[in-house]
């Protein structure tokens, strides 16, 4: 097990935030998703407490990808890939400008951070949690550079930050911040990443743009670039899986199995069943805003789907404890091709009523 349960209490594991206080009107909010709940913090800041859920399928963030780069753990994720980012789509969506930046430069990030945070401004901001003091990861080295977290406080005297993640607010120092901003583990290095934004023309999302996002994402899952993303992607997955032993340790193995029901499950931020039950809830959502029924149906889909990604990521806790994993492997075969094509079915019948 490569990360404790310490990451996995939830609310348990809230630390008191001492004397320092989030900026005047910033709420702390319970999220699910680090990138979209440190949006919904930055929205609801500036006057549009608008959902996770509506940001999630606004920006298209919802697909899959099986990734086995040389000399890297095998990584299963739920999120899209696209030439736009998810944050640029929703936003542009809901007509707020977002720049994202990044810098080699220590002396500049730190600068830059120290600026805004002086003027009250919040700041979301891409961390390695491994660096995080409020993650405890039993003595364990453990890294994930695409973590995203909002800067809400500042104790100048103290050199502290406050830290707004997915389940309460932490105190931390800012040296140990940078030491998490500028990490350079792979495969998702944070780069001293950060965004900015401007509300001076937000709206609400039209019609036309939620069923082109839907759009976007059925044909993301349906018609990927490459066979390691989309459903070709989960069917790669099931073939590859098995084979995990020719060229990984009996510890590597357990390691990418528990990573497996890390990022399906609630703990590691997808909202639970990677990413389906926020995207059953955002078709939800959708139905009422563009007044198509249609769309419950298809969020019915994707809450059972999103049951059999548990069922597969409780698999995969179990057997990353079992006493020889790698003679088990075989078992995900089939339950990942009947997720296929559940998901085919599902996102084919969204592809029918907004396709391109």
């Amino acid at each position: 097990m490569t990360i404790p349960d310490a990451l996995m209490t939830g609310t348990q594991r809230i630390q008191a935030a001492g004397s320092l206080r989030p900026f005047e009107g910033f709420i702390s909010l319970q999220t699910h998703h680090c990138v979209t709940g440190s949006m919904r913090h930055i929205y609801a800041f500036y006057g549009h407490d608008i959902g996770e859920e509506l940001l999630l399928g606004l920006g298209e963030g919802v697909g899959f990808m099986y990734w086995h780069g040389r000399g890297q753990a095998p990584f299963l994720g739920g999120r899209a890939v696209s030439k736009s980012s998810m944050e640029q789509l929703a936003c542009r969506r809901t007509g707020v400008t977002i720049a994202a930046h990044s810098t080699s430069s220590f002396h500049r990030a730190h600068q830059t951070l120290l600026a805004l945070l002086e003027r009250g401004q919040p700041v979301m901001l891409q961390v390695d949690m491994g660096f995080l003091p409020y993650f405890d990861f039993n003595g364990q080295e453990y890294h994930f550079g695409g973590h995203v977290v909002v800067a809400c406080g500042y104790d100048q005297a103290g050199d502290q930050v406050l830290i707004a993640d997915r389940d309460g607010l932490y105190p931390v120092a800012m040296t140990e911040l940078e030491r998490a901003r500028s990490s350079t583990f792979k495969p998702f290095p944070p780069r001293n990443g950060w965004w900015t934004f401007d509300f001076d023309q937000y709206r609400p999302p039209a019609p036309a743009e939620i069923q082109s996002a839907i759009a976007a994402q059925a044909c993301g899952m349906l018609t990927p670039p490459i066979r390691n993303f989309g459903i070709e992607g989960i069917r790669l997955a099931a073939k590859r899986i098995p084979g995990w032993p020719s060229g990984m340790s009996l510890q590597e193995v357990r390691q990418a199995l528990f990573n497996a029901y890390i990022f399906i499950s609630p703990v590691g931020g997808s909202g639970g069943g990677l990413f389906r039950y926020m995207f059953s809830r955002f078709l939800k959502q959708a139905a009422v805003l563009i007044k198509d029924e249609r769309l419950n149906a298809s969020a019915e889909a994707f809450d059972r789907i999103g049951d059999a990604w548990e069922s597969l990521a409780a698999w995969a806790k179990e057997v990353s404890g079992a006493p020889d994993p790698r003679a088990r492997l075989g078992e995900c075969t089939a339950p990942l091709l009947a997720i296929a094509e559940q998901e085919q079915a599902a996102w084919e019948q969204l592809r029918l009523l907004y396709g391109r």
